[in-house]
């Protein structure tokens, strides 16, 4: 069975994460897509994060309905800050009756080369790649390893869900139902 691990701190998930999942199981060769919330993206600052257990609740919350998405928390008993190569190792020993592939936007592609063991990544495993806003080309689009997924391009900020969620706006539409109830519910990023 071939699964796209689509890796993100999912802070908080919205609908474009969703639909980008979504396109990956009905119009690629893997048959799941199972989120790996990160605890620390080695790019980001710590102190925006949720706690990566309210993340991955989020992340259950919005998926619950669908059989072929799945919320991981491998990463949360992992050195910190994780990196892909090792998590991409643990699971492949860990499952060794799966593909993995890799899901990431275009405006990451860019940058892949710096992500480390990047050669590594792309010699054993692959990249699908969904198109985002302003991403800066790529010559890496033209590995063999790296396939352009045809995919709506959704510009949803969880930045911008945040804030308007501290201001007391609506989220609505942004969140699946499920995810704005339980934020409300237990207050989270006020």
């Amino acid at each position: 069975m071939e699964v796209g691990l689509f890796f993100g701190s999912f802070n908080p998930i919205h609908i474009g994460h969703l639909i980008v999942a979504n396109v990956m199981v009905e119009n690629t060769s893997v048959s799941q897509v199972w989120f790996i919330i990160s605890p620390q993206n080695p790019f980001k600052k710590r102190s925006s994060l949720l706690h990566e257990f309210d993340r991955f609740d989020l992340v259950n919350a919005a998926i619950h309905d669908n059989y072929n998405l799945k919320a991981s928390d491998v990463e949360f008993n992992m050195p910190k800050p994780s990196y892909t190569i090792d998590t991409l190792a643990y699971l492949s020993e860990a499952h060794p009756d799966k593909k993995f592939k890799l899901i990431i936007g275009e405006d990451n592609l860019k940058s892949f080369p710096k992500w480390k063991n990047a050669d590594q990544i792309l010699e054993y495993y692959s990249l699908l790649v969904y198109p985002r806003p302003n991403a800066q080309p790529s010559d890496l689009i033209k590995h063999p390893k790296v396939q352009m997924i045809k995919a709506p391009m959704i510009d949803i900020s969880a930045t911008f869900i945040r804030k308007s969620i501290k201001n007391g706006k609506s989220i609505k539409y942004l969140v699946p139902e499920s995810v704005e109830d339980l934020i409300r519910g237990k207050k989270l990023y006020l």
